[in-house]
This record gives structure tokens, sequence and C-alpha cells, in this order.
């Protein structure tokens, strides 16, 4: 396995980051997974978008885009693969053990690993905690990931793939990796970004493409949509068959199903949208 580790391919076995990267030791760092198709990658401009809006809301340099696509290309080239999740990571570099930063620059990792295609509908659960729409890091793809590691081993506890939280104001807001849109009345809505969900690439795409609207929901529309279903890289569009106790059966339904057919056609004619 090879990956890019600040200008250049190197064995994954071998290639260390410092202890004192500000990645590892305050989360001081930005990320985006992007999916890769026998050695294609999928909406990478989007991506890369994202990963600088990211960055300077960290207050991080803008990361070069040219390198990262260079990183990705190579990484891909070394290691061919149907179907993978490029990883993108992009820290303050190394630092001292407290909050200030250092002034050696950014760390750039750029790495791949397999992946297999998801299943048309998995279970979600929905978790006490909440996110914080008026955060310091709402709305940036930040490595701070512990909130999300902790909510998605209670959904794995409980048979799950994905947890759902609601926001401080108890609407609804998004998964620890994907965004959530529920069907009502043959209409598809998702939290819009206020929310403090995440702009997600795939939500973003999904919204465009089959004319969704973003609307300020109770968290308990989950309770009475009549369909459910998630987004993210990975993921593409995929139907949800119960959220906690509830099951939606007949998953995918058949506003679900014609969003999963729309966004595989789509991307399927443009690997850059």
């Amino acid at each position: 396995m090879k990956i890019w580790l600040d200008g250049g391919l190197q064995d994954g076995e071998t290639a260390r980051v410092s202890v004192f990267d500000h990645g590892l030791t305050v989360g001081d760092g930005v990320f985006e997974t992007v999916k890769a198709m026998h050695g294609e990658t999928f909406a990478l401009t989007r991506h890369l978008d994202r990963l600088t809006r990211s960055a300077r809301g960290l207050g991080l340099p803008d990361p070069d885009q040219d390198e990262i696509r260079r990183a990705c290309a190579a990484v891909l080239e070394a290691d061919p693969m149907p179907l993978g999740r490029l990883r993108i990571t992009y820290t303050g570099g190394h630092g001292p053990l407290g909050s200030d930063r250092g002034d050696r620059g950014p760390t750039l990792v750029v790495a791949l690993g397999g992946t297999t295609r998801r299943a048309d509908s998995t279970a979600v659960v929905t978790v006490p905690w909440t996110r914080n729409e008026r955060g310091a890091l709402t709305g940036l793809k930040t490595t701070s990931y512990a909130e999300n590691v902790v909510a998605l081993a209670r959904a794995h506890e409980q048979g799950a793939t994905e947890a759902l939280f609601g926001n401080t104001a108890g609407r609804l807001c998004e998964g620890t990796g994907s965004n959530v849109f529920v069907v009502l009345d043959g209409e598809i809505h998702t939290p819009p970004v206020a929310s403090g969900c995440l702009a997600g690439i795939t939500r973003e795409l999904t919204v465009e493409w089959t004319g969704a609207g973003e609307t300020d929901l109770p968290l308990d529309v989950l309770e009475r949509a009549d369909e459910v279903f998630l987004t993210s890289t990975l993921r593409d569009v995929q139907a949800v068959h119960r959220v906690d106790d509830r099951e939606l059966p007949g998953a995918p339904g058949p506003v679900t199903a014609k969003a999963m057919r729309i966004f595989a056609e789509r991307a399927a004619d443009d690997l850059d949208p």
C-alpha cells in the first residue's frame, strides 16, 4: 500500500507523521473522503473546494489543490481497486502540545482503502446527544471526530449502521457521517445547513438532481415520515428500513427508489459534476 505524505509516495507500513502533529494532539485538521472507482475519483472538485472552506474555517493555509490532485492520482495508480475510499487529511502540522500552532506548515496525507457497495437499505438510531448549530466548527469537516465515534458505536450496539443527531433546538440535523432526507406526502426534504449539518457533497447533488427541499424539521419527523434515506460519499443514496424501533416496510419506497436511480444515472454520466 502506498500513501502520499508531504510531497511524495511512501510505503503505508513505514510512513510516519510526527507524534506532535496538531491533527493528533488537538484534532487541528480537516479531511475529505472521496469515492474512487477503478482508479477514477467522483466529484473531486467539489470535495477539494469543501476541503479549502474547512481549512479556512480553522484558519489553516489554503491547501494546494494541484498537489492534492497529483497525490490522488499517484495513490490510485499505485493501488488500483474496483471501489475505494480515498482519504485526504490536511492538518495544522507539527506543533506544541497545547492549542497554539507551530510554524512548520501543514501536513498532507492521501491514503486509499478498499470498500464494498452499500446495501440498498439500512437501520438507523437516534442518539441523545446534540449537534451545536452555533459552534466554532459547525459546517466544517474536521478531524475532531470523537463525538461521531461514540455515536456510531451506540448505533452498532443496536444493530444499526448510522446514528442521527438533533441539534440544540430539537430539530433534525444529520448522521455521524451522512445527511438525512425524509419523504412527506411524496415530497423530499432535508435539514438546511443552518441546522448545523455538514454541507455534504452527495447531499448537495441529491438536492440539485431531485429538487428536494431544504426544510427546518423537528426531530420527531422521523416518527411519521413516509420514507427516510441517507446520503454520503460511500452510501450514495441509501434507504432506511428502521428508525429506532419503527419499521419502514418496503424500503426503499417509491420516492427513495427514484432518487437512488436518478443519482446513479447522473453520477455515471459525469464523474466530476
